[in-house]
């Protein structure tokens, strides 16, 4: 007995059925990609309140308008979403954190802190009743962090003097400092008291932090006056850009990669930090694309086990100096303690 097999046939209806799932599933997996691309939170540190939800730039949008600070919108961020700064002419002073999933981006769709040109400055004044008299025109102040200190005099890091101990405060001269057993020691004109100028320090520990983030990119920010790093990916920070970044007149570095971290910078100036430019630690890989890092204050590069690129050309553990001398260019002989515009 012959026995025959039947193969199923796909009717029009079925076909039709195929195709309208088929259809629906595209559908969903574009809409769940657009969700997933995140929103943007509007941060004003002049108009804004802290008690709006940030989702649009309009003071006049009453709860929904902008929101006062970046710490405040990294806390209300999802995954993807982007930070928008105002660029109020006011310095946004902050000192900030990224962590974690709900800080950190896709691989299309980065989680973005987009500066605008806005300024993050972790300077605070020294009070005049703070200061206590040394010698001569020499005065001392003792701040929170005892090391990687920076002076500031009129919105400008101040000219440093080196000195070994507190024997030798007699070689600063006017208007100089230097940090000497975790106290500030500054030099003011002849008998002039310190109350009399604009002085302040780095009192903020870093400007931003970054931790265990993946896919994050910060545009046009300067990041400045901050007590160690301005910025520091301290470690497991993957795909991070820092793009048309300057980093200046911070008491370490103005970056500093860690851990595993890997971090391209590109577009950026880095300069005025107080002991290097740009820091590598670790097993982290640092990128440097069409950037400056200056040489006016310390060293451009300083690496221990990791590794720094700087336009496709590795950097040896080489004194920095030198090897930074070979592949950036330095500022020439006598140029200004700080060549950084303002």
């Amino acid at each position: 007995m012959m026995v025959v097999k039947t193969v199923p046939t796909l009717t029009i209806t079925s076909i039709k059925w195929i195709s309208m799932r088929r259809f629906a599933l595209v559908l969903l997996l574009v809409f769940s990609a657009s969700n997933a691309r995140g929103g943007d939170i509007f941060v004003n540190n002049v108009s804004g309140d802290d008690r709006n939800t940030g989702r649009t730039n309009s003071i006049s949008e009453g709860s929904g308008g902008p929101i006062s600070t970046i710490a405040k919108a990294l806390r209300i961020a999802r995954k993807g979403d982007r930070i928008i700064l105002t660029n109020t002419g006011v310095p946004y002073k902050e000192s900030i954190s990224l962590q974690g999933g709900d800080n950190s981006g896709f691989d299309f769709a980065p989680f973005i802190i987009q500066g605008n040109g806005a300024v993050l400055d972790g300077t605070a004044p020294i009070q005049i009743e703070d200061w206590k008299f040394v010698q001569g025109d020499v005065y001392c102040f003792a701040p929170t962090y005892k090391q990687y200190q920076q002076l500031y005099l009129d919105g400008k890091p101040a000219k440093r003097i080196k000195v070994e101990s507190r024997n030798q405060l007699d070689k600063l001269e006017p208007m100089t400092w230097d940090l000497v057993d975790g106290m500030i020691f500054f030099c003011s004109e002849k008998d002039v008291d310190p109350g009399n100028y604009r002085i302040t320090y780095t009192a903020h520990r870093t400007g931003i932090t970054l931790y265990e983030v993946r896919n994050v990119q910060i545009v046009d920010l300067t990041v400045q006056g901050f007590q160690l790093d301005g910025i520091n990916a301290h470690s497991n920070c993957y795909n991070t850009e820092l793009v048309s970044i300057t980093s200046r007149g911070n008491g370490r570095s103005g970056v500093s990669v860690g851990g595993a971290s890997k971090v391209t910078i590109s577009r950026s100036l880095l300069g005025d930090n107080a002991t290097v430019q740009l820091r590598g630690e670790g097993f982290s890989k640092t990128t440097v694309l069409d950037s400056t890092l200056l040489e006016n204050t310390a060293p451009a590069t300083y690496q221990k086990d990791a590794r720094i690129e700087i336009d496709g050309e590795p950097i040896s553990e080489a004194p920095a100096a030198q090897s930074a001398q070979m592949i950036r260019r330095i500022p020439r002989p006598g140029a200004p303690a700080s060549p950084l515009q303002r």
